[in-house]
């Protein structure tokens, strides 16, 4: 059954202003460009949206800006925040996957495992030994949790999910399909200096070492997620070596994101998909980095930091600066760079051009 709400009801729940008729059934939020009916709620905080309203079926809408935008309808929700009101009315019409109240007949819960009260534990989900659920957790289908792995209360585990041994996840933490949490850290040693060291140890002009074998580093401590933290699909964290990998509350992390062993994440950060962030990085509070940016080992961000798109990161940055390019540099000079790149091309004409002159010059002084 689908939700309906009174315009009024919406409007109470989005902290918007009322205009016109509140009494007004609404089951849907539209596009503009896509109504239904008269129980569509289109969403036109875009004032290039509006016209698209005017001969459609819509008898109300969101909208932003002044008191006269959208007035052709019948009511209308005035916001001030676009975005935080589609976040509020998003909640308001969502509709969970279901899982079933319980414990699915073919979940195996191994000796030692507790689950808390009001579970939803769907089929063929592995529970391992002295693993413990939090109260009104979710796990869907095919989930694996390891032994001893502690999930807090409200979790939301989508289908595929990999939960390792040890590790620990907050509360209301929601983790989307096929994520990966607590496999091993990726550590390897060479017996003696190997291609990387000496390099490094070189200043990295030439490969004067080989690797001869690889000697395995166990991990040995679990991921820590704190509180509300958010995990996209065919996301990997990886487990510490001796200290815990850690990520902080409120953190949120897209897909495809990897993060290497003994990483330490802040809270409130926001990590957008394919960025990957070598071991032992710290990343301060309320940093964002945008989508492909890499990060190199034992690199520190500070807090407030916002890193561009593919931006490569070598080592520190500083708290409340912007980054972008590879590598990365400040805002500033990476846009300086941009624009000389762009009038390159237009340079090397002009020093085309100069040496024609130069060579014409040269060739009616040897014929004087």
């Amino acid at each position: 059954m689908p939700k309906i709400y009174t315009l009024e009801e919406i409007a109470d729940a989005i902290d918007g202003r009322l205009i016109g008729n509140g009494k007004l059934r609404i089951s849907r939020l539209a596009h503009p460009a896509d109504i239904h009916g008269a129980e569509d709620l289109a969403l036109a905080m875009d004032s290039k949206l509006l016209p698209l309203l005017k001969n459609s079926k819509a008898s109300a809408a969101v909208v932003s800006g002044d008191e006269a935008a959208g007035d052709f309808l019948e009511g209308r929700i005035l916001v001030a925040r676009p975005r935080v009101a589609i976040a509020k009315l998003t909640a308001l019409f969502t509709e969970p996957v279901f899982v079933a109240k319980g414990i699915h007949k073919t979940a195996v819960i191994e000796k030692g495992a507790k689950i808390g009260a009001n579970p939803s534990i769907g089929a063929f989900v592995y529970i391992g030994a002295g693993a413990m659920i939090g109260d009104k957790a979710v796990l869907h289908p095919q989930v694996y949790v390891g032994e001893k792995a502690v999930l807090g209360q409200d979790a939301l585990i989508y289908a595929g999910v990999k939960i390792g041994a040890g590790t620990k996840i907050g509360d209301r933490a929601i983790i989307h399909f096929n994520a990966s949490i607590g496999a091993d850290g990726f550590s390897f040693v060479t017996p003696q200096m190997g291609s990387v060291e000496t390099a490094k140890a070189d200043g990295g002009g030439e490969v004067t070492a080989s690797n001869t074998s690889l000697i395995r580093i166990s991990s040995l401590a679990p991921v820590i997620l704190g509180d509300d933290v958010e995990i996209g699909a065919n996301s990997s964290i990886d487990r510490g070596t001796i200290a815990s990998t850690r990520v902080g509350n409120g953190t949120k992390i897209d897909n495809q994101v990897q993060i290497g062993h003994n990483v330490q994440i802040g809270e409130n950060c926001m990590i957008c998909g394919r960025v990957g962030i070598a071991g032992s990085v710290v990343i301060g509070n309320r940093v964002v980095l945008g989508g492909a940016v890499g990060i190199a080992d034992h690199a520190t961000i500070g807090d407030d930091v916002i890193a561009m798109a593919m931006s490569g990161i070598p080592g520190n940055v500083p708290a409340r600066t912007i980054v972008g390019g590879l590598p990365a540099v400040p805002r500033a000079k990476f846009m300086e760079r941009m624009l000389y790149v762009g009038r390159l091309k237009q340079f090397f004409k002009k020093i085309e051009g100069l040496a024609d002159r130069v060579a014409r010059l040269e060739k009616n002084q040897e014929k004087g």
